[in-house]
């Protein structure tokens, strides 16, 4: 039996801990994954940035940067597109009721435009219901 059509993704894993430090270990995932599956430098670049900001906010709003705590990065390579998931062992927030960063009273503010910067550089960005968990997808 021949299996040409078949093919399988490769998954990779971290566990940080919650200091801003383990943003390191994550940029190196997301460079080794990048230079081994030829990802082009504009997703390349939306990956940084949207996983930078995902565990950044993970770290310091999640787990309040407790190093008991961690957060976990998921990585699933799939042959045209990678599946990131980022969870921490916080409390989850409601993402369905964020201020627009667009809104003129808002455009001044220094911070509150992450989740709107994920959902505008990803191809697909998906909340668990509690808001601890996001799944981030990009085409390859």
């Amino acid at each position: 039996m021949e299996h040409n059509n078949v093919h399988t993704s490769e998954l990779y894993t971290l566990q940080l801990p919650s200091k801003l430090e383990s943003i390191n270990q994550l940029e190196l995932l997301i460079e080794e994954i990048a230079d081994k599956h030829h990802v082009g430098d504009d997703v390349f670049a939306n990956m940084m940035t949207c996983l930078n900001e995902a565990v950044m906010n993970a770290i310091v709003h999640g787990n309040q940067q407790d190093e008991s705590k961690i957060v976990i990065v998921n990585a699933e390579v799939e042959l045209k597109r990678i599946i990131w998931t980022i969870t921490d062992e916080g409390e989850g927030f409601d993402y369905n009721s964020l201020p627009d960063p667009t809104a003129p009273e808002n455009l001044e503010k220094l911070t509150g435009r992450g989740v709107f910067i994920l959902k505008q550089l990803a191809d697909q960005c998906i909340f668990n219901t509690r808001g601890n968990e996001i799944e981030l997808h990009f085409k390859i």
